[in-house]
């Protein structure tokens, strides 16, 4: 399979899908996916996945060159990275998601090609005007940070990367919005290669700003925004010389006025900003989570350390996964494909199943030794083997949280990834964790911490149940919450909302046209 095969499966207008609406229950669900679009998920993940991890690196390299200069200047650029995280590269992935319904649904289902230009057009803009005030958080961010007692060199040395980063977050966002452009069309592979071309120049250049020039530690924003425009604009000209792009003929020019256009600007705020809701709130409790291990003393912020940079890189698995199947779906959704859109999120989850499961095996059978790879110290290896039990038991349930969480992105349903995020991280998991981790009693420190982040992935009513059996326990739950995207989704409905959404669309298109 290649960017240039069918994304939909099946076909709208494959006559096999009326024999198979006659098969029902999850047994005739799974009956019609086959191994077929199973596979075709995986393969579709695998460019996505390697995207997301070359994206992640380009922030790692600039951690571990800026680290070299010394113990403080590696700790103002990992803070920085993990502020730009949690307050500004969350605007464009998470409002980002308002393309993964819009545009996915506008691609198959729209009144002309070139809708899907418009409302990338609409995100772009959007997501910077959404931007203005965290640059201004940026640029004042010192006080904040003294304000919650951080050291005073960290603040003032934070602020001063941090403002020099917000000239290279408009090329984040608009790389993010292209890309998801791109996949709403189901070409995968372009930002990859994009990736691949600028990593080593991310990496020269930090090494260039930061170790030969007076810049110093400030060589490393600089850097980072000079790699994030050049893979804006590299995306660009891969895009303009892409076979499947110009064969789909999406681009219709610049058409700002379509895009400003008032009610379809709060159409996707509405999405959006659950969206980036939705994504804020898991990043930001994974960083109270990394300063929490603090306060247990180095060998746990080792450890810790360790076991949060393997689950950065293993979540880009799962994660892409959701990117997938809010695409399928989405696009399935706008081609009036109610069954198919059902199949490929049933998919979606089936596949996730598999993958996690492969990945826990991997975990479970590599822990006591996996240590060594980041440290020679035993106490650290023995503390992160302890630890790596907990990380590999809810693999299945966050590989079955982002499928089905990508298929409410394709739906339009962000509003409930969000709802879902804030009462398991902030009601559930972090009260716990935290509680486990420095209680006088049930003093299991960093275990503590991570048996609250695997709640995260839990619902209240299997809270006890999580506790007691973490493997089990998260399995049921990731199963619990997929049975709950099958029991509260009419996709008939959801195909009934999309032509609702594209037809509305189309009409104001054609009034700003008559207008003109």
């Amino acid at each position: 399979m290649d960017e240039h095969t069918p994304l939909l499966y099946p076909s709208p207008e494959s006559p096999a899908e009326d024999t198979n609406a006659q098969c029902t229950g999850v047994s005739g669900v799974y009956h019609r996916i086959g191994l077929r679009l199973v596979g075709s998920l995986i393969v579709d993940s695998i460019p996505v996945t390697l995207s997301y991890i070359l994206q992640n690196s380009t922030q790692t390299v600039s951690i571990l060159v800026t680290g070299r200069l010394g113990p403080e200047e590696l700790s103002a650029a990992a803070f920085s990275m993990m502020l730009a995280f949690v307050t500004g590269w969350c605007i464009a992935l998470g409002g980002g998601s308002a393309l993964d319904t819009l545009g996915s649904q506008s691609f198959t289902g729209g009144n002309r090609p070139t809708d899907l230009s418009i409302h990338f057009q609409r995100c772009v803009i959007l997501l910077w005007l959404l931007f203005i005030p965290v640059a201004i958080l940026w640029a004042f961010i010192e006080p904040v940070l003294l304000a919650i007692g951080e050291p005073a060199r960290l603040c003032k040395d934070v602020q001063a990367i941090m403002r020099i980063l917000i000239f290279g977050a408009p090329g984040y966002i608009a790389f993010e919005s292209l890309k998801k452009y791109l996949q709403c069309q189901g070409i995968m592979r372009a930002s990859t290669i994009v990736l691949i071309l600028v990593s080593p120049i991310n990496l020269v250049l930090n090494i260039f700003f930061v170790h030969y020039t007076p810049l110093g530690m400030l060589g490393c924003p600089v850097a980072l925004s000079i790699t994030y425009w050049l893979c804006f604009i590299l995306l660009i000209l891969v895009t303009l010389l892409s076979p499947t792009h110009k064969a789909n003929a999406t681009w219709g020019g610049l058409q700002l006025q379509a895009a400003m256009n008032l009610k379809s600007c709060f159409g996707f705020l509405k999405l959006a900003l659950p969206g980036i809701l939705m994504v804020g709130t898991e990043w930001a409790a994974f960083e109270i989570v990394a300063l929490a291990a603090g306060k247990l003393g180095e060998l746990s912020l080792a450890a810790q350390s360790v076991i949060m940079t393997t689950d950065q890189i293993i979540a880009t698995i799962p994660f892409s996964f959701g990117v997938v199947a809010s695409t399928r779906v989405g696009n399935l959704l706008g081609a009036r494909s109610a069954i198919g859109a059902r199949n490929a999120a049933h998919a979606s989850a089936l596949t996730s199943v598999l993958v996690g499961s492969a990945i826990m095996t991997a975990m479970l059978a590599a822990r006591n030794d996996f240590g060594y790879m980041f440290s020679d110290d035993e106490d650290v290896v023995r503390l992160v083997s302890q630890v790596m039990p907990l990380l590999a038991s809810f693999q299945i349930a966050d590989g079955l949280a982002n499928a089905c969480g990508g298929t409410l992105r394709g739906q339009g349903r962000q509003h409930l990834g969000a709802i879902f995020n804030i009462i398991a991280y902030y009601v559930l998991a972090l009260p716990i964790g935290i509680t486990l981790a420095f209680s006088t009693r049930m003093h299991l420190g960093l275990k503590g911490l991570w048996i609250g982040k695997s709640i995260c992935f839990g619902s209240v009513r299997r809270l006890t149940h999580m506790i007691l059996g973490q493997v089990i326990g998260l399995f049921t739950v990731g199963t619990a919450e997929y049975i709950v995207v099958w029991l509260g989704t009419n996709w008939d409905k959801e195909v009934e909302k999309s032509v609702v959404r594209n037809a509305e669309e189309a009409k104001r298109r054609t009034l700003l046209e008559q207008h003109e």
